[in-house]
């Protein structure tokens, strides 16, 4: 028996996905000029420190709409055992997490680079399992 139906590993991640692109956001959005601030001096050192606000939102773009095709793959997956929405949606959180990591690599910050490759294991694994 289980809480969830045949895809509880495919829901605990697109959840766990969900909320981490959430709090991403929120957070980024409920100090603006604080998160402008941080990433200026984080990669101030690189060609990026020019056009951070540029990239910041070309982040938030893709988090919203990693979140958006997230929640969408969740319902569709529970309500109807469909996987395509939730797939598409994992591959974007792939891609936004591989700029996540070249950001961090410009910024010769590699302990978050590593940590952004557990995420991106994670991201795999679903999409695995998804397909």
């Amino acid at each position: 028996m289980s809480i969830f139906n045949n895809h509880s590993a495919e829901i605990l991640i697109l959840l766990f996905f969900i909320s981490t692109y959430l709090l991403s956001v929120l957070e980024k959005l409920a100090d603006w000029k604080g998160t402008i601030s941080y990433y200026t001096k984080h990669f101030e050192k690189t060609v990026l420190q020019k056009i951070i606000p540029l990239l910041l939102i070309k982040v938030l773009i893709f988090e919203i709409l990693t979140i958006i095709l997230l929640t969408i793959g969740l319902y569709y997956l529970v309500a109807e055992d469909a996987l395509i929405i939730a797939k598409v949606g994992l591959e974007i959180s792939a891609i936004t997490l591989l700029m996540f990591l070249v950001g961090q690599r410009l910024a010769k910050d590699y302990p978050s680079a590593m940590n952004i490759t557990v995420y991106f294991i994670l991201n795999i694994i679903g999409i695995y399992l998804l397909t």
